[in-house]
C-alpha cells in the first residue's frame, strides 16, 4: 500500500522562492482546488502534514525528505527560508520511518533526488551541494543503495529535468541534464522544457495537462492527468507536492 504525505497550499504562496520562473500572481483558491484534485489522482492513502500558512513554499513537501524503505532522511533545504518547514514534516514522517538528518554545511532538496530501484541520483544544483549529497550517501549506502551525483544546469532541481516513467525509461530534458544512458531516454518536446516532471506511483504516472506534445510520447502508459498550472507558477511540479512511501 502507498501512503502520500501532503501539505495544504498556504495563503502566503505568492511570497515563495522563485529561481527559474517569473513571479506572476497565483490564484490561491484555484491552487487549492488543483491540489485537492492532485491528492485524489494519487490513489494513495493521504496523510496530511499540519498546514503552515506562514511558510509560502510549504506545499512542496517533497523537498523536505528523502524516503526509502528503511529510513527517511530529513533534508536541509538550500533556501534558508524553507528550513522552518522541517519540523512539521519530520513529526509526521517519524510515524512511518526512522529518521536521519542532513547537517550543515550540507544542503539537500528532495527535488534533487531521483531514486530508480537501488540507484539514487542526486542533482548538484543551486539548492543541493556536494556535502549534502555525501551525507545522503552515508545514510543510504549501508542499506545497499548506490548513489550518483549529476550536475544540473538551467533547472531548479534534478526532477525538473528528469524523472522515471517505467522501470527501464526516463523522461528527460537533455538541455538541463546529461547521462542516464542505462535507460531508454524519452526527450521532452523542445517547446515544453518543463515537461520532464512526472510522478510515478506504482505503474501509473501523475502528469500535468500543461504538456500535450510531450504527453503524446507517453502513449501506452497509465497516465493520470492533473491541472497543476497554479502550482507551476510557484515553480512546482507534480513530484513536488507529495512524499510517496510504501507501508
Amino acid at each position: 500500500m502507498f501512503i502520500a504525505l501532503t501539505r495544504a497550499v498556504p495563503s502566503s504562496i505568492n511570497n515563495g522562492e522563485r529561481t527559474h520562473v517569473d513571479r506572476v500572481p497565483i490564484d490561491v483558491d484555484r491552487a487549492r482546488e488543483q491540489h485537492r484534485a492532485y491528492e485524489e489522482a494519487l490513489g494513495c492513502r493521504i496523510e496530511r502534514v499540519p498546514p503552515a500558512d506562514d511558510l509560502p513554499d510549504s506545499v512542496f513537501v517533497e523537498d523536505i525528505a528523502v524516503v526509502v524503505e528503511e529510513i527517511a532522511v530529513i533534508t536541509r533545504p538550500g533556501a534558508e527560508s524553507r528550513r522552518a518547514e522541517i519540523d512539521g514534516v519530520a513529526a509526521t514522517l517519524k510515524r512511518f520511518r526512522d529518521l536521519r538528518f542532513i547537517e550543515a554545511p550540507g544542503t539537500l532538496d528532495g527535488g534533487d533526488v531521483l531514486r530508480i530501484g537501488e540507484r539514487i541520483y542526486v542533482g548538484l544544483s543551486q539548492r543541493t551541494n556536494a556535502q549534502g549529497a555525501q551525507q545522503l550517501r552515508d545514510h543510504v549506502e549501508p542499506f545497499g543503495y548506490e548513489l550518483f551525483t549529476v550536475p544540473v544546469h538551467g533547472a531548479l532541481h534534478l526532477k525538473s529535468a528528469v524523472t522515471q516513467i517505467r522501470d527501464d525509461a526516463v523522461l528527460i530534458n537533455p538541455q538541463w541534464v546529461e547521462g542516464f544512458d542505462d535507460y531508454q531516454r524519452i526527450a521532452v518536446h523542445p517547446d515544453e522544457p518543463f515537461a520532464a516532471n512526472a510522478l510515478r506511483v506504482g505503474d501509473s504516472l501523475i502528469y500535468s495537462t500543461s504538456f500535450p506534445r510531450t504527453l503524446e510520447k507517453l502513449a501506452g502508459l497509465d497516465v493520470r492527468l492533473v491541472d497543476a498550472s497554479e502550482l507551476a507558477n510557484a515553480e512546482g511540479g507534480v513530484t513536488c507536492c507529495s512524499i510517496v512511501l510504501s507501508v
